[in-house]
């Protein structure tokens, strides 16, 4: 069964013969738009209203990744000077509703909060995040464990392992939320 027949209730579209390829276990919630060379890992879950766009390079969400209500991810195609930049999401990531993530790479635990913007060529380390409504500027790295605030984003502090343990556990909420709103869209004749 394709993505599309798997979740008729979005939008999943090939873009120049390149076709959104989607793990069996992951979740795209109703009225997301799925478009072109994007990979979803398994239990990656896409929720209401957001846009992956790879029509000029490619978006990969890792395993358990949740991209949140209403964001946005773009690319940036290749330039005279550049390759471009893909979207890639590590595993175990969050990224917060209404987050604009271009271009840009997180690290596998990485956190990006709400309404925060991640810029082309930028990257968020392990285990680091973006705070809500943050704007991290193209180029700038956050290394790992490090939590960056502000409009441009700057270095507020180091977190904890307790502090990365609160984002593992905010996945593993996601995978169990994404398997509910699954079985309540499927209805109890697929249950």
């Amino acid at each position: 069964m394709s993505p599309a027949e798997r979740f008729p209730w979005a939008t999943i579209l090939p873009f120049e013969g390149k076709e959104p390829q989607i793990h069996e276990t992951a979740f795209v919630a109703p009225g997301a738009r799925i478009i072109g060379d994007v990979t979803l890992g398994p239990q990656a879950s896409v929720w209401y209203n957001c846009v992956l766009r790879g029509d000029i390079h490619r978006i990969a969400v890792g395993a358990r990744s949740n991209v949140q209500d209403g964001s946005i991810f773009h690319v940036e195609g290749p330039r005279p000077d550049t390759d471009g930049c893909p979207t890639i999401i590590g595993e175990d990531c969050v990224i917060g509703h209404m987050a604009v993530v271009h271009g840009c790479t997180v690290e596998d635990r990485g956190f990006v909060g709400m309404g925060a913007v991640a810029m082309d060529n930028c990257r968020i380390g392990a285990g680091a995040m973006l705070g809500a409504g943050a704007l991290l500027s193209p180029g700038r790295q956050i290394p790992p464990r490090e939590i960056w605030v502000g409009r441009p984003a700057k270095f507020l502090k180091t977190q904890s392992e307790a502090q990365v343990e609160k984002i593992r556990f905010q996945t593993e909420r996601y995978c169990r939320l994404a398997e509910r709103h699954l079985a309540q869209l499927r209805g109890p004749a697929e249950a």
